[in-house]
């Protein structure tokens, strides 16, 4: 198995690992967009190192992985990239403010993209998860609410839903897929979103 150790919150880092891996592999058919780091604070109190942190990462880390792979992708024909962004990237949550809106910043990115490169053979998906138990993000530990906690889901399940989001060219999905109404709740009534969000103690990370 080949792999790069790569930093994605680091440009130069990303451009050195693309240089390594396109030398071997001139022709990129899938990236997969995954890295992110929880906030863990709001605006107020989040230390402005791990601010800018969350930013390099959620946000730039996926710029920067498709602009240094782009030549590889198009090469391909026909290629797919996958972002893996956050239904926090949906719905503002006042309690975590630096993690959502580098989730929004990420979802407004892949939608552009999604637009912008489909013509040129490159296919951009967006998977919204929920919440997600990973080891950078203890969900079931972290979520004060016992009900917010059984919604839960392991990563298999994100990545049993990606395999479909890919094979039926799935613009952009949400897992699970009932996710989809909070999406809809935080357009028609942001404030009700925003009371919830607030009661059920949520610190940034999906």
């Amino acid at each position: 198995m080949e792999y790069e150790v790569c930093d994605v919150g680091r440009r130069a880092d990303v451009e050195r690992v693309a240089g390594a891996v396109l030398a071997r592999h001139p022709q990129i058919q899938l990236l997969v967009n995954n890295a992110g780091i929880p906030g863990r604070a709001g605006f107020a109190t989040i230390e402005l190192d791990r601010l800018e942190e969350v930013l390099r990462v959620n946000y730039l880390g996926a710029v920067w992985c498709l602009r240094a792979f782009l030549p590889g992708l198009e090469r391909a024909g026909r290629s797919d990239v996958v972002n893996i962004v956050s239904v926090a990237g949906t719905v503002a949550f006042g309690s975590s403010g630096p993690y959502s809106a580098s989730k929004h910043a990420e979802l407004g990115f892949s939608r552009s993209t999604a637009a912008e490169l489909g013509g040129r053979g490159i296919h951009v998906h967006t998977v919204n998860p929920g919440f997600v138990e990973t080891e950078g993000f203890p969900q079931g530990s972290v979520l004060r609410s016992a009900l917010l906690r059984r919604l839960v889901v392991g990563p298999e399940h994100v990545a049993q839903h990606v395999l479909i989001a890919l094979a039926r060219d799935k613009r952009e999905t949400f897992v699970p897929r009932w996710y989809r109404a909070a999406a809809v709740a935080q357009a028609l009534a942001p404030g009700l979103v925003a009371r919830l969000a607030s009661r059920g103690g949520y610190r940034g990370g999906t």
